[in-house]
């Protein structure tokens, strides 16, 4: 069982999941985190957030494929230890390692924030989500952007925090020419997910698309250069046609034209808007490497 010494169980126990108490605890927690890292759950029965974060904190237990085992501690039965660990509020999550503790927070994380923390104590973890997002992964690099979004679909039904697979679903939406639709998970993921590189990556990619959108035809932009080369605005606008076509190249020659012309136009606004193309592009994609230094040349000449 969990709470066994090696003598008893040289493999140590098979349940991930248990509950544990004040006398049981030796055994349960510091002679188990001996063999592997444990996580001991701090509740009440009256606690709300408690009863929230549970079922995620086990999903994100038994995800972690046996690195990790998780004990639930009832304080207003056992008030004991955590009076001793200066628990002040629940929940409360601290992780025990060769017979001490070494990390912990408190309050109902996600799932994704709970997952981050056990990998930071037994390092990366590959569960069956993670196979999942592989499949979707590879079906999206493949063209095959309908059956990618499925997936990701599937993977955001079982974790609607998963930002992976947010970021993927978005991406196949614009690959599908649903913009708005990909608008939409984006905005649905948490809001923590807005500094991810990769959630910046397709909000950006999002916020181009809906912006061509309603420009209207490249002709349009075409013909008012050929009156007038010097007509930023249209010059501005068929650099985002010119994108959204996923004509990069030209696009950023584009908004390279108005810089070296007019650096300052609009308070560098076509300078703000090649940034954002980049930071849609990807940072090593050679379309930005490419445009980056000829902005570098522009800037620094």
């Amino acid at each position: 069982m969990f709470g066994q010494t090696n003598e008893a169980a040289p493999e140590g126990s098979n349940e991930l999941i248990k509950d544990t108490t004040t006398a049981s605890f030796r055994d349960d927690v510091l002679a188990e985190s001996m063999r592997q890292p444990v996580l001991v759950d701090f509740w009440a029965p009256w606690c709300g957030p408690c009863k929230q974060m549970t079922p995620t904190i086990e999903k994100a237990i038994k995800a972690a494929g046996g690195k990790v085992k998780l004990a639930k501690m009832n304080i207003d039965e056992h008030p004991q230890i955590a009076g001793q660990l200066g628990i002040k509020s629940i929940p409360a999550v601290i992780a025990f390692q060769n017979g001490r503790p070494v990390d912990g927070f408190t309050g109902a994380l996600p799932e994704s924030e709970i997952r981050n923390f056990i990998e930071r104590i037994v390092g990366p973890v590959e569960g069956e989500l993670d196979s999942i997002l592989a499949t979707a992964e590879a079906a999206a690099e493949a063209g095959h952007y309908e059956e990618a979004a499925e997936i990701f679909s599937a993977i955001l039904q079982e974790d609607a925090t998963h930002i992976a697979g947010g970021a993927g679903l978005a991406r196949a939406l614009l690959h599908l020419g649903r913009a708005g639709d990909a608008k939409q998970v984006l905005a649905s993921l948490p809001e923590s997910s807005a500094k991810d590189p990769a959630i910046q990556a397709v909000q950006a990619s999002v916020d181009l698309a809906l912006q061509a959108a309603d420009l209207g035809d490249v002709s349009d932009f075409e013909r008012k250069l050929a009156a007038n080369p010097d007509d930023h605005e249209a010059r501005f606008d068929l650099a985002i046609a010119l994108n959204a076509r996923g004509e990069r190249a030209s696009a950023a020659d584009a908004l390279l034209y108005i810089i070296k012309k007019q650096r300052d136009w609009q308070d560098g606004k076509a300078r703000q808007q090649l940034l954002q193309f980049f930071e849609a592009w990807g940072a090593m994609e050679q379309d930005t490497l490419d445009a980056r230094r000829k902005l570098s040349t522009l800037l620094f000449s």
